[in-house]
């Protein structure tokens, strides 16, 4: 039986070593990064890999939001822009906004189905609010909560029409925080009232098949212990107040905002409610350990698990490129080929 994990994989290819791992452990389902992406071809073959080392048909995720995490990037693919694109666009034409956010949320899920990833850990839900940790930043929407909650769920309508299942990030809200979480715990302080605003583009998204909880300590709810090992705000915020029936993951257990052993992380996810850990780098011994620490998914984790696995199964009908990106190019003047040349910032952090 599959264990309550999604974990990552060292390289563009799968080793001798990690084949016998997975076979052994059986990981839910695996994450790729920019270090295991090259080529279309190269990736076909690595999912390919991936589900026959497990021996079934699991979801492989990725981060493929556009603009600066995106691991599927030029020169091979196109670039696409950064989420608070369309908040600007909203400003002056909400419908356009709303079509040309699901125009890219297709292509996305469009490059991502075909070369076999059928999971993208998007989109981000958090605000962009004014003297925030840059983290967010650009990869949020807007401060406008509705805004942000019409594009959302167009966003996932987007992927979906694809045959690609969304993942809303980061719940219940992380965008007032001002320390960046792979690098330090961040705690918001905003009251219970405030935290609702945040939560709003959540809770008009709850259909969703599949939910991220961050590394952040919301003190009005729990002044303690970070959200993704509170069982207030899993099991109170999420699940009772916001009626989130989802499947919930981790943010990547390897962030520094978490100064835990693998075990003690495990433990308290799991004790707090979430359905299933994600852990993103590290050797190949320490995610032997690690999946040693998760479960095995049973009861509601595993219906809400194979409930995201049919979510968006393969369209019947192939979208035509063609035709998304000049619809995309006409509402928004962002060409595939000028895309092409734009690289990523080679200063940015390696999580980005």
């Amino acid at each position: 039986m599959a264990v309550a994990c999604v974990i990552d994989v060292a390289g563009p290819v799968l080793t001798l070593q990690e084949r016998r791992l997975f076979a052994a452990r059986d990981p839910w389902a695996f994450i790729l990064f920019g270090r295991s992406c090259e080529t279309p071809a190269q990736i076909r073959a690595l999912c390919e890999d991936l589900r026959d080392s497990v021996g079934r048909a699991c979801l492989i995720f990725i981060d493929q939001e556009g603009g600066r995490v995106q691991r599927l990037a030029p020169p091979i693919w196109p670039r696409l822009p950064a989420l608070s694109f369309y908040g600007k666009l909203w400003q002056d034409n909400p419908a356009h906004a709303r079509e040309a956010c699901a125009l890219q949320h297709q292509i996305m899920g469009q490059m991502l189905r075909d070369v076999g990833i059928d999971a993208n850990c998007a989109p981000c839900l958090d605000l962009r609010l004014e003297g925030a940790s840059h983290a967010i930043g650009d990869r949020a929407v807007s401060a406008d909560p509705h805004c942000v909650a019409e594009l959302g769920q167009v966003g996932l309508a987007g992927l979906q029409s694809a045959g690609v299942a969304g993942v809303l990030k980061h719940m219940p809200g992380q965008g007032r925080a001002a320390l960046d979480s792979h690098e330090a715990l961040p705690r918001i302080a905003a009251s219970k009232d405030v935290l609702e605003q945040d939560l709003l583009p959540f809770r008009a998204n709850q259909s969703a098949p599949m939910g991220m909880i961050g590394h952040v300590v919301f003190e009005a709810i729990d002044p303690v212990a970070p959200a993704s090992q509170s069982a207030r705000v899993v099991q109170h915020w999420i699940r009772d107040a916001m009626g989130f029936d989802g499947l919930l993951m981790t943010d990547d257990l390897t962030m520094k905002a978490l100064d835990q052993p693998d075990e003690v992380k495990a433990a308290r996810v799991f004790e707090a409610g979430i359905d299933i850990a994600m852990r993103c780098h590290g050797t190949l011994e320490e995610r032997d350990a690690f999946l040693q620490h998760c479960p095995p998914l049973a009861g509601a984790s595993l219906d809400r698990a194979n409930r995201a696995e049919a979510y968006a199964p393969k369209p019947a009908v192939a979208l035509d490129p063609d035709q998304l990106w000049a619809r995309f190019t006409e509402l928004t003047g962002w060409e595939k080929a000028m895309t092409l040349s734009i690289s990523p910032d080679p200063t940015r952090k390696a999580w980005a």
